[in-house]
């Protein structure tokens, strides 16, 4: 039997504490729920996208491989380098039975050669990302914001940092919506 190699989605915003660890959840629960994983009972960390690199012993902490999805989340900004998920948000995702785990990164050139999809939160992070992207020669990434699958049309997902947690949970249903959308787009 050939490997199969997984789809990869990276999810973007500015200090990836807030918004992007929340979708990065929100898709990997989907995934999981919709028992896309096949026969993989845990999440296997990976720093390539096959099954030769896990073998080899080429991990990386916070990159998830479930056999038919890489998911991992990421900021523009160096703000929030090594820190948690902001603690509001990982209150609305165990309110909702999310598992979430993750330090927040800065994207890397290496993103945009080995990440099929990088779909951020706003035009800020749209427009980072863009810029970045043309540095890259092999960016084979389709960056999109999360926001163009929502059915109810809400194109941008707002930064809930200076917010209440009502906007986490307005982040939430967002990101729900919007990840659903995409996952039956890209299956």
């Amino acid at each position: 039997m050939a490997e199969q190699v997984p789809k990869s989605v990276l999810f973007v915003c500015l200090g990836n504490i807030c918004r992007s660890p929340i979708a990065e959840a929100v898709f990997r629960k989907l995934v999981t729920d919709q028992k896309l994983s096949d026969h993989v009972s845990t999440i296997l960390c990976l720093k390539e996208a096959s099954l030769t690199a896990f073998a080899a012993g080429n991990c990386e902490k916070n990159s998830f491989f479930l056999l038919q999805w890489r998911i991992d989340s990421a900021a523009t900004s160096t703000y929030e380098i090594g820190n948690p998920p902001d603690y509001r948000g990982q209150s609305c995702m165990k309110k909702h039975g999310v598992p979430m785990n993750h330090t927040a990164r800065q994207v890397t050139k290496e993103d945009f050669a080995t990440f099929d999809y990088i779909l951020c939160m706003d035009e800020s992070n749209l427009r980072d990302l863009n810029r970045k992207s043309n540095q890259i020669k092999n960016c084979k990434a389709k960056i999109e914001l999360l926001g163009s699958y929502d059915p109810q049309n809400q194109l941008i997902i707002e930064d809930p940092y200076y917010g209440s947690e009502s906007d986490f949970e307005t982040v939430y249903q967002q990101c729900v919506r919007c990840c659903r959308a995409f996952l039956e787009k890209a299956r």
